[in-house]
C-alpha cells in the first residue's frame, strides 16, 4: 500500500495574506511602472536563458544580471536579482520540455522580497521599490490577515494588479502544532466526478453540510454545463460586445469550485478535528494520464480540481495539528470492507456496491470512502512502527513512502 504523508518545513507551515493597497493616482503609475519593468527584465533573462540553455540560477545571474541591467534603464539591483530568480524558478517548475522561451505578461504578478519592501505595522503602511523610488502605501485588509501581519514573520510578497485593484499577497510562517495521535481511527473522504467529496460517515459533500447557495452535486454540475454553454456560446459570436462578456465571467466557476474545495476541506478537518481522528485521502497524481475517458468525458475530468482539494485539506490539517495520509487508490470502489473480496462485478452500476461473497451492499463512493479510512489507519501503523534497531521512529515532518503492496488493495 503506498502511502504519502504531508510534508511541512520544521520550522513552520506556511500561508498567505492579502492585502488591498489604496494608491494615490502618482503611486499607483509608479507600481505600474514597478511591473512593467520587471516583467520586462524578466522577460530578457528569459531569452537569454533559453539562448544559451542556461537555467540554474547562480550560472544565470552570472550570464544575465549585468546585460539585464544595461538594457533597461530603472530596474534596481535587488529587482534585478529578483528576476534573474523567478525565471530560473519558472524553467524549474515548468513540467513539460523546454521548447521554447518562456514570456512573462506585461502586467504579471511580481515577487517583492524584504530588500524590496518594508513595513510600518503602527501606521498600517508599507513602502515598496518602484523605478522612480520608493512609494509608502496604506493598506486594508481582513482583521485576521491584518493580526497575522502584525504579529507572525513575514516572507516574501506579490504585487498584483487585479481589476483596478492594487493587493499585495504575502507569505507568513505559522507556528507549528503538534500533529495529534489519531485515537479514534481515520475519516476517509473519496472524491469523484459525479459526488465531488463522500466522506466514511455516510456524507455527501457538498450538501446539506455546507451553507451557501449551492445545494449538492447535481446543482454544481448544471451551473458548470450552463458555464460551459454561455462560453461557447459567446466565442462563436466574437463580437466585442460578446468579448466584454467573457472578459467579466472569467474566472467565475473557477471561484465557485475554489470556494466549494475550501468548504469542503474545512469540514472534514474540522470533523476529523472533533472526532479525534485522522485524514485519510486518495493518492490521485497522474490520474489524468491513466483513466481512458470517452471524449464527451474529457472536458469533466479535466476540469476536475481534486489537486486542489487536496492541497487545500493538507494544508488545513497541518494547521489544526490533525494526522494526514494519501492512500493507493487501486480498487478502492470495488473492495468489500467487510470481507475484503475484491472483483468488478461488485459494481453493477456507477453509484451501487454490492459485494458477490458476502452481500454487503451500499453506495459505492461510501463503500470506497470506508475502504481509505482502513487504509489510512494501516498507513500510520506502518509509518509509526518501531524500528527494528531500537532506534526512535522516523519524523514526523518528513515524508515515508513504505513498500506498495502487492495485493492491490
Amino acid at each position: 500500500m503506498a502511502i504519502r504523508r504531508s510534508t511541512t518545513k520544521r520550522h513552520g507551515l506556511p500561508t498567505i495574506v492579502q492585502l488591498r493597497l489604496t494608491p494615490a493616482p502618482a503611486q499607483a503609475d509608479a507600481l505600474a511602472a514597478a511591473v512593467q519593468v520587471c516583467n520586462q527584465a524578466a522577460t530578457v533573462v528569459s531569452r537569454l536563458a533559453w539562448h544559451h540553455r542556461t537555467f540554474a540560477v547562480v550560472e544565470l545571474h552570472r550570464l544575465a544580471y549585468y546585460e539585464v541591467r544595461a538594457q533597461l534603464a530603472g530596474l534596481g539591483a535587488q529587482a534585478a536579482v529578483r528576476s534573474i530568480a523567478r525565471v530560473a524558478g519558472a524553467y524549474a517548475n515548468r513540467r513539460a520540455t523546454k521548447k521554447r522561451a518562456h514570456i512573462f505578461r506585461p502586467h504579471g504578478a511580481v515577487p517583492y522580497d524584504a530588500r524590496l519592501m518594508s513595513f510600518n505595522r503602527d501606521a498600517r503602511t508599507v513602502s515598496l521599490w518602484t523605478p522612480t523610488g520608493r512609494v509608502t502605501l496604506p493598506y486594508t485588509g481582513r482583521p485576521e490577515d491584518l493580526k497575522a501581519i502584525d504579529t507572525l514573520p513575514l516572507g516574501e510578497a506579490d504585487l498584483i494588479y487585479r481589476r483596478g485593484m492594487w493587493l499585495l499577497q504575502i507569505a507568513l510562517t505559522l507556528p507549528k502544532p503538534v500533529v495529534r495521535e489519531p485515537v479514534g481511527g481515520f475519516l476517509g473522504v473519496d472524491q469523484g466526478v459525479a459526488n465531488l467529496a463522500v466522506t466514511s460517515d455516510r456524507v455527501v459533500l457538498p450538501g446539506p453540510a455546507l451553507p451557501g447557495p449551492v445545494g449538492g452535486n447535481g446543482h454544481v454540475r448544471t451551473l458548470r454545463e450552463r458555464r460551459h454553454r454561455q462560453r461557447r456560446r459567446l466565442q462563436k459570436q466574437g463580437t466585442s460586445a460578446a468579448r466584454r462578456v467573457l472578459r467579466r465571467l472569467s474566472g467565475r466557476e473557477h471561484r465557485m469550485m475554489t470556494d466549494l474545495n475550501h468548504q469542503i476541506s474545512k469540514y472534514v478537518v474540522r470533523e476529523a478535528e472533533r472526532t479525534g481522528r485522522g485524514l485519510a485521502l486518495e493518492d490521485l497524481q497522474g490520474i489524468r494520464s491513466r483513466v481512458r475517458a470517452h471524449r464527451l468525458q474529457r472536458r469533466t475530468l479535466h476540469n476536475w480540481a481534486f489537486a486542489q482539494q487536496i492541497t487545500f485539506t493538507r494544508y488545513k490539517a497541518a494547521r489544526a495539528g490533525v494526522a494526514f495520509l494519501l492512500v493507493d487508490p487501486a480498487y478502492t470502489s470495488q473492495a468489500c470492507p467487510d470481507c475484503g473480496h475484491i472483483s468488478r462485478a461488485n459494481r453493477p452500476a456507477r453509484g451501487r456496491f454490492v459485494c458477490t461473497r458476502c452481500g454487503l451492499a451500499g453506495h459505492a463512493d461510501h463503500i470506497a470512502a470506508r475502504n481509505i479510512a482502513t487504509r489510512g489507519i494501516a498507513g500510520w501503523a506502518v509509518i509509526n512502527q518501531p524500528h527494528a534497531t531500537g532506534l526512535p521512529s522516523p519524523r514526523r515532518d518528513r515524508e515515508s513512502k513504505p513498500p506498495a503492496s502487492t495485493g492491490g488493495s
